[in-house]
């Protein structure tokens, strides 16, 4: 692994965004648009974290090899951060999304509470660089209980997010790498591939905007990209389509 400066990060800023189930990473991650929707202001000592739970390594072995294969156990992900918002948005992410509404405008808090369940996008600005996790498909509720410990600092709501598993992806969640670059080609395959060498793959269709393809005529049966979302796209020798060609 090659040293790259700009692949450093020094959170400057961010935003947290939910949609609902399934919609796709914004084609511009520094202005996204509806129907993502900021959840409001977040703490910034707590920015962000990720806690798992599970993913214990067994050791198989035979008569021969005591130590032949590992197996690891099913892991489950929880990214973290801290809403400072107290409106009704904000209260029915941490106390469930079952909270009625009462008729004085208050928000009840539910015997059973049900998690939200939302698309969910985190996006940090370091500079001219940005850093994103995304994930189509997410349950949130609160991660830790609530505390005023002083009249000096903002109140917090702390929120957990757990990526969950969407349609037919075989991941849950995605990152935006840093240091890469940008997209300007894109060459027909099975699957095709992104230029110049190393450049990052477009986040989604409406990303491929201004991406040339080769050949620029209508691309054979079984051709495609693969996109940054997971999705895959092709060249209908006018424009670029979801799926592969037929």
């Amino acid at each position: 692994m090659a040293i790259n400066d700009d692949a450093t990060l020094v959170v400057g800023s961010g935003n947290y965004l939910t949609a609902p189930v399934g919609t796709a990473m914004p084609a511009d991650l520094l202005t996204p648009t509806s129907p993502w929707q900021n959840v409001g202001h977040t703490s910034l000592e707590d920015i962000f974290g990720i806690t798992s739970e599970g993913g214990e390594a067994t050791t198989i072995g035979s008569l021969q090899n005591k130590s032949l294969r590992t197996k690891y156990s099913a892991r489950t992900e929880t990214m973290t951060f801290t809403l400072q918002q107290f409106d009704t948005a904000a209260l029915k992410l941490y106390f469930g999304a079952n909270a009625p509404i009462l008729p004085d405008g208050s928000v009840g808090v539910p015997t059973d509470p049900e998690p939200t369940q939302a698309g969910f996008l985190a996006v940090f600005v370091d500079g001219e660089n940005h850093f994103a996790f995304y994930a189509p498909r997410a349950e949130i509720y609160r991660a830790d209980d609530m505390a005023i410990s002083d009249t000096e600092s903002l109140a917090g709501l702390p929120l957990g997010v757990k990526p969950m598993a969407y349609g037919s992806n075989v991941w849950t969640y995605a990152i935006t790498p840093l240091g890469g670059t940008l997209a300007t080609g894109a060459s027909a395959g099975t699957p095709g591939a992104f230029s110049p060498d190393g450049a990052v793959a477009p986040a989604n269709l409406a990303g491929l905007a201004g991406v040339i393809a080769t050949p620029t005529s209508a691309w054979t049966t079984g051709q495609h990209v693969v996109l940054g979302d997971g999705s895959k796209a092709y060249w209908n020798g006018t424009a670029w389509v979801a799926g592969q060609a037929a």
